[in-house]
C-alpha cells in the first residue's frame, strides 16, 4: 500500500479532537481540491510502498489506541479492507477520513466524511471533472447507515453555508453529527476566518471544529 506518512500526534478536527492518534496517511485521491492542504497525495501523489505487516508495526509502536486512516481518498487504496480489518483485530479505534465519493466494506468505529463543495473546485482543467464527481448522495447514504459518521465541511465564505443546509437536509443527517471548520493552512486566516464562523455555529445550532494542528505546528507535514 502506497503511504504518504505514518506520524503520531494529536487529533486536529473533529468530534475526537485532541485525542492522542496514530495517523496513516494513504496515496492518491480520485477528487482535485483547489485548496487541498495534502497535495503530495493526490496532486503529486508521493509515498513508499508498505506492506500490511509494516504499518501495523509502525502504528502498534505508538501508545495510543487511536488510528486515523486519512489521505488522500483512503476507500481507494488496494488493500484498505484488509488494513483497517488488521487494525481492528490490534485492539485499535479507527477512524476513517474520507470525501464519501466511494464505498468500502471497512471495519470502522467513526467515519469522519467531509463533503466536498463548490468551493473545492480548482480553478483549472480538473474543475469539470472534480465537480461532477465530489458530492454522491448515494455513496454518502451508505456510508451514514452502515457507521457511526461525523459531516465535516470546510467552509471558506459565510455563503457556503446555503449548500450545506440544503445537503444535510438532503441526506436526513443528525445535526448533531455536522461540524464546521474554516478552510486555511494558516493561523492568522483560521482566526480571522473561525471569529465568523463560531456566529454561524452558534445561529444554526451546528458544531465548531478548530484546526488543531495548524494552530500548535502551523502547516507542516508529520503533525
Amino acid at each position: 500500500m502506497k503511504i504518504a506518512e505514518l506520524f503520531y500526534s494529536l487529533q486536529g478536527e473533529g468530534a475526537l479532537v485532541g485525542v492522542p492518534s496514530v495517523f496513516v496517511r494513504t496515496s492518491g485521491c480520485n477528487l482535485r481540491c483547489g485548496w487541498c492542504d495534502t497535495p503530495y497525495t493526490s496532486w503529486k501523489a508521493e509515498g513508499d510502498d508498505l506492506s500490511l505487516d509494516r504499518i501495523v508495526e509502525e502504528v502498534s509502536a505508538h501508545p495510543a489506541r487511536h488510528v486515523v486512516v486519512t489521505g488522500g481518498e483512503p476507500l481507494i487504496a488496494p488493500e484498505i479492507v484488509a488494513l483497517t480489518e488488521r487494525l481492528r483485530a490490534a485492539g485499535l479505534h479507527i477512524t476513517i477520513e474520507t470525501a464519501g465519493t466511494v464505498f468500502q466494506p471497512v471495519a470502522c468505529d467513526l467515519m469522519s466524511i467531509s463533503p466536498k463543495l463548490s468551493n473545492s473546485a480548482p480553478g483549472h482543467a480538473f474543475a469539470a471533472q472534480h465537480n461532477r464527481t465530489r458530492i454522491q448522495p448515494e455513496r454518502l447514504r451508505e456510508l451514514m447507515s452502515r457507521y457511526e459518521y461525523q459531516l465535516k465541511f470546510v467552509i471558506e465564505r459565510p455563503s457556503d453555508l446555503e449548500e450545506v443546509r440544503l445537503l444535510v437536509d438532503g441526506l436526513g443527517a443528525e445535526r448533531s453529527r455536522v461540524l464546521l471548520m474554516a478552510e486555511g493552512t494558516d493561523p492568522a486566516v483560521l482566526r480571522e476566518r473561525g471569529q465568523w464562523l463560531a456566529e454561524i455555529c452558534k445561529r444554526e445550532n451546528l458544531r465548531f471544529s478548530p484546526r488543531l494542528q495548524v494552530e500548535l505546528w502551523g502547516n507542516r507535514r508529520g503533525v
